[in-house]
């Protein structure tokens, strides 16, 4: 009888906690209700509007801003773009039966107030070379070519002249694939002088095969550009959207339309500063004949390396002629500045003067070494 009494209590004392609990949940669960019932809701404190014809407002405005700035900074370029000519009176007419080349047609900037010009040597000609320079206000000196290099097919020539409006000197280390380029130059003749083409940076370190006096020629380290470039374009500014001269016109591809070549400016640049602080330029040279990277599959497909110039020739009696260094070196750096390609190598040597004496770093095989020669004048 006790047994079963005390099994009752136990079966009660289960069903009061349940109780107690399911009460528990109730009430919080009316409270929670009740508080969120409770909560008031509000509406974002902004107003919604339509911006899209705002922003289309904004860029119509932008690109106009973008077009003036741009007309302004080529306007201000060709100003400093010149025509140059072998011969004094080409006439003013594009039919003429002269072809451009015959007449020395081309194109040429400004680079200092007093007379400094940039150009292609195919355009001026060699070093002492005579040739004709019209200004944009049609005025024309006689110049002649103070420095040419004929693996740049580069040129310097000088006019007696002062207070020119000369270009902006850019970085083509610094250009990239894609960006904006204009090319200004005289593509065909007096009409057409100072003629203005927009495309982008094809492409860089751009390798070319040339024939010339029936052989082959190498330009490599070139600029490519869908700008249009047109023979008489040659030696004239490849520019920034900002003005800054990145390269100069020399070359195109006569069997497809679109693709033209710059030289990069950079390779020239201390050979003109020269030239506007102290009037005259010694060229240092190392003596040797090299080629990079993309140059040397046209020469031999049996070489082949990442980093570096490779060693054709070493000129006979020439700096490097009787030194450590041999045909079929690879020079890594010169003087802690490594090399990639030969404008690399030209660019540093005409910061030089001869007598200065350098440090190539360079591989041979499994070998490495330093080897160090005297410069010599050119």
């Amino acid at each position: 009888m006790k047994k079963n009494k005390r099994k009752k209590m136990s079966n009660l004392k289960k069903v009061t906690i349940t109780f107690i609990i399911l009460l528990i949940f109730w009430i919080l669960g009316f409270y929670i209700y009740f508080t969120y019932q409770n909560i008031e809701i509000k509406e974002p404190n902004y107003e919604a509007s339509k911006t899209l014809s705002t922003i289309q407002e904004q860029t119509v405005e932008e690109v106009q801003e973008n077009s003036t700035k741009i007309a302004d900074v080529i306007e201000k370029t060709t100003q400093s773009v010149v025509g140059i000519s072998k011969l004094k009176n080409v006439g003013n007419s594009i039919f003429s039966n002269n072809t451009a080349e015959e007449l020395g047609l081309g194109t040429g900037i400004i680079v200092t107030e007093n007379g400094y010009i940039l150009s292609n040597e195919h355009v001026t000609g060699s070093k002492y070379s005579k040739c004709y320079v019209t200004l944009e206000d049609g005025k024309t000196y006689d110049g002649t070519v103070m420095w040419s290099d004929t693996s740049l097919d580069l040129s310097i020539t000088k006019i007696e002249a002062k207070n020119l409006s000369y270009v902006t000197l850019g970085d083509s280390k610094e250009i990239r694939v894609g960006e904006t380029v204009y090319a200004i130059g005289n593509p065909i003749g007096f009409e057409f002088r100072r003629t203005v083409t927009s495309g982008i940076i094809s492409a860089k370190n751009r390798t070319i095969k040339l024939e010339e006096n029936n052989s082959q020629v190498y330009m490599s380290d070139l600029i490519q550009t869908d700008a249009t470039i047109n023979p008489g374009n040659s030696g004239g500014p490849l520019i920034t959207p900002s003005g800054e001269v990145v390269g100069i016109n020399t070359v195109k591809i006569t069997s497809a339309e679109g693709i033209g070549f710059a030289i990069p400016i950079n390779v020239v640049k201390s050979v003109i500063e020269s030239y506007k602080n102290t009037g005259a330029f010694e060229q240092a040279t190392i003596g040797i004949s090299a080629y990079d990277k993309e140059v040397i599959p046209y020469l031999n497909s049996n070489i082949s390396f990442e980093e570096g110039i490779y060693v054709a020739q070493i000129t006979k009696n020439g700096p490097a002629d009787n030194t450590e260094l041999k045909e079929g070196d690879i020079i890594l750096s010169i003087d802690g500045k490594n090399l990639s390609t030969m404008n690399d190598l030209r660019e540093y040597i005409y910061k030089k003067k001869s007598n200065d004496e350098v440090t190539l770093k360079i591989t041979r095989g499994k070998i490495n070494k330093e080897i160090k020669i005297v410069l010599g004048k050119r």
